[in-house]
This record gives C-alpha cells, structure tokens and sequence, in this order.
C-alpha cells in the first residue's frame, strides 16, 4: 500500500514511466506548491526506487552537486554529492527548481540528460555511467522565471517536459480532505478561497495561492483552529508581505470563511 498520497491530475504518471523506461530525462513545469515534488515521491515508491531530492538555489554550484574533498583525520577524503550518490547508487535524482543553480552546475548535468548517462568527476579522476534504474528529474517554474533568471532553451530541450497546474476544485477539494481530514464542506470554502485569490491580478504576489498552502489551513482548521484565523495564518500572512494584499486576502476569507 502505497504511503504517498499523490492525487493525479492528467496522464503525468503514464509518462514517467514511459520516461524511465526509455531513460530519458523528464522536466516538471509548473508553478510551486501545485504537486510536483509529492509526484516525484509518488513515483519513487512505486517503482521502489530510492529517491535523493536537491533543492537548488542560486549558491548551488558543481562542486555542490558533485561532491568535495574534506579533511579527516589529518587526510583529505573524497565526499560524493548528491548528484554523484544518485548515480552511484541508481535513484531517482530530483532536482527541485533546477533553474535556481549556478550556470556551472547545470552544466555538470548535461552528460547524465543524452546517450551518455555518465558523470564525469574531474577532481577524482573517475568516469561514471548511469546504471539501468537510474532516473534524471528536475522542476521549473516558467511563470515566475519570466522577470528573474529563466532555464536556457537548450537546457530545456534536454528533457522531455511534463505540464503542472493547480487541480481543479473538484481534485482539489479531494486533496485537502485526504491530506488533513477536514470536512468537505470545509475543503470546498478553502477551494473557493483559493481561487477568490487568484483571481485577483491587482495583488502584489509573485506566486499564486498554492494547493500547499489550502492544505497547510485546513490541517491548521482539522485541528480545531478557528477556520478565519487558519487563513489567515496560512494563507494571507503567508503568500505577501505587503500590507494591502494581506488585507484584501483577509477580506476575502471574511467573505468566504
């Protein structure tokens, strides 16, 4: 029985699996919080495959990724890095908003996405080929790339590329039951909130209201918080800094909660 919940939106599982199948790299886009790291784990626990998840930002370099020697003991030992433990071992390697890395880590990455499969270590000398289970996964998020730092195009085209979006209010309402255990008279005000919110394009947001965030409210309402007050919390002071999108998010929940 799988432990995972993971709730699927389109044919996203079936070409996954074609893409492991095939070896092929697969690239997930999608704006942050709609699933896209609960799939990947989803995934890894059916095909039981163990999964090692990195979370790049604009400090992650090559050395990062593929390791570092450190002094032990008087000696200086050799360190794999994620990237490097991935292949050695033949995980499901994931990297989670691969366009927040330094240009040099991604770089280092370009051998492990074509026919080669292989990892080439400079610093130690070693060649690596992926083994057969060995899987490439990584994260985008076009939308919110546009006005700061986007994945170039010929990175892009390495991967076979999966669209995400948030569900929609039926799915949604789903998840936040499954995920919290909140009413589903509840989970569909928590929809409906959600979608109040993102349809206000006068707010100052730089990410929509997400699906993690609703879930975060309703375990907050599941467990006995005032439903206005979870909201709030969870919601409005968790999506903007800026006083006015906080207080017209605070007038909708008013409205709708």
């Amino acid at each position: 029985m799988s432990s995972v919940y993971y709730l699927p939106q389109g044919s996203e599982i079936e070409v996954f699996n074609h893409c492991y199948e095939q070896k092929l790299p697969l690239m997930l886009k999608g704006p942050t919080g709609c699933g896209k790291t609960r799939f990947v784990e989803a995934m890894a626990e059916r095909l039981s495959r163990p999964l090692v998840n990195v979370c790049c930002n604009e400090d992650t370099s090559s050395t990062d990724l593929l390791g570092r020697h450190l002094i032990e003991g008087g000696e200086t030992v050799w360190h794999d890095g994620p990237v490097t433990h991935a292949v050695r071992q033949g995980a499901i390697l994931y990297l989670d908003e691969i366009a927040e890395a330094r240009s040099d880590a991604i770089v280092v990455i370009h051998s492990l996405t074509d026919h080669r499969r292989t990892l080439f270590l400079d610093r130690i000398l070693e060649s690596l080929t992926a083994p057969e289970e060995f899987m490439l996964v990584a994260s985008y998020n076009p939308q919110f790339r546009k006005s700061l730092k986007e994945l170039k195009v010929s990175t892009q085209q390495r991967f076979v590329s999966c669209l995400f979006d948030y569900p929609d209010k039926d799915k949604e309402s789903t998840i936040l039951i499954e995920e919290s255990g909140v009413e589903r008279a509840t989970a569909k005000k928590l929809v409906e909130l959600g979608e109040k919110i993102r349809n206000l394009t006068e707010l100052s947001m730089l990410e929509p209201v997400s699906t993690r965030v609703l879930v975060s409210a309703a375990k907050l309402i599941a467990s006995g918080l005032p439903p206005r007050l979870a909201c709030r919390s969870a919601v409005a002071q968790s999506v903007s800094d800026e006083p006015d999108t906080i207080n017209a998010i605070s007038h909708a929940i008013e409205l709708i909660m």
